[in-house]
């Protein structure tokens, strides 16, 4: 029997043909139920039971793939992995109600490290005031903590990234760049500034702010876990649009700034690319107020709005990023 980690062709692996042709391929192979609102492609998927619209998502943090345990303590882990969840239900405009966790681990793992873990998990659920209510625990080879969240919509419709038209403006509320800053200081085999070593290991969510825009009419909204440029590029697909960035509108923290200065970089990369920060990314009508939290920037325009685009569907100052648009995980 062949080895299904093993393609036969380098075209025929999961790194081959793409992440998302190969999440596309898989949701295509699966039908929906009459009770499911929203099937998959959004940040969570939205489900009916009894009549009550919930939203349901999950994610993976896996050791040697999203963390490290000599940079990140068990509850820094935790967090992070509860925090993964948590912003997808917020972009949702769910309110986080709990988390189902599975966490895979050697068997020689420290007992109290697990314990730690759940204690982060604890903890940044608590913030959102959601709760753990249990899950699995299993051997494997590797650390590997899996959350399922699950939110209310208290009968409000869920935000979609397909809302977004022409015309609307685009902001931000949260850091960007500040995580992936963090990750290229301890790279290096640095601990400081811990400013950005702490903002990769449990990044600073403004739950408050997505969901005060689902209640404030946005149109369209995601969490920033691949990068901005690539979850701005999910809702141009779904939406039908293409969107610009301003560069100058785009708030470069000054521990960012200085630590790119420090080793030479430039900050825009990591502030384009790192989605380690979860900040949330919307669409609002361009005569709206934005809500408290938000930035402006950018602008969403028609499918043939910026010439200059060469096919890519979002742009900087009207122009193709050159540099890398966010996080794959089949890329390395």
């Amino acid at each position: 029997m062949s080895d299904p980690s093993t393609a036969q062709n380098a075209a025929d692996s999961i790194h081959g043909r793409g992440e998302f042709a190969v999440i596309d391929a898989i949701t295509r192979r699966l039908p929906q139920g009459e009770a499911v609102s929203v099937p998959p492609g959004d940040d969570a998927a939205v489900v009916r039971i009894d009549e009550t619209p919930v939203a349901v998502t999950t994610d993976v943090l896996v050791a040697g793939v999203h963390f490290r345990t000599d940079w990140s303590g068990p509850d820094d882990i935790g967090r992070r992995a509860a925090a993964a969840t948590l912003a997808d239900l917020v972009a949702m405009g769910a309110d986080p109600v709990a988390l189902v966790v599975a966490l895979v681990a050697p068997p020689s793992t420290d007992a109290d490290w697990v314990l730690r873990v759940a204690d982060g998990l604890r903890d940044e659920a608590a913030i959102t005031g959601a709760s753990v209510v249990g899950g699995d625990l299993s051997a494997g080879d590797r650390i590997a903590v899996t959350v399922t969240g699950i939110g209310s919509l208290g009968g409000r419709v869920p935000v979609l990234r397909s809302g977004a038209m022409a015309g609307d403006q685009v902001a931000v509320a949260g850091r960007l760049g500040w995580a992936e800053a963090g990750l290229a200081v301890l790279g290096r085999g640095f601990r400081s500034p811990r400013v950005l070593v702490d903002a990769y290991r449990r990044p600073e969510i403004p739950y408050w702010a997505g969901l005060v825009a689902a209640a404030s009419g946005v149109h369209a909204m995601c969490d920033v876990s691949d990068g901005l440029l690539a979850d701005l590029g999910h809702i141009c697909t779904s939406s039908d649009v293409r969107i610009n960035i301003e560069s100058a509108l785009i708030e470069i923290g000054d521990p960012v700034a200085s630590v790119a200065a420090a080793y030479g970089s430039d900050p825009l990369p990591w502030v384009l690319a790192g989605g380690h920060d979860h900040a949330f990314v919307a669409a609002f009508a361009a005569d709206d107020e934005l809500p408290e939290g938000f930035t402006r920037i950018g602008d969403v325009g028609p499918p043939t709005g910026f010439d200059a685009a060469g096919g890519s569907m979002v742009t900087v100052d009207g122009e193709v990023w050159a540099g890398p648009s966010g996080h794959r995980h089949f890329d390395g």
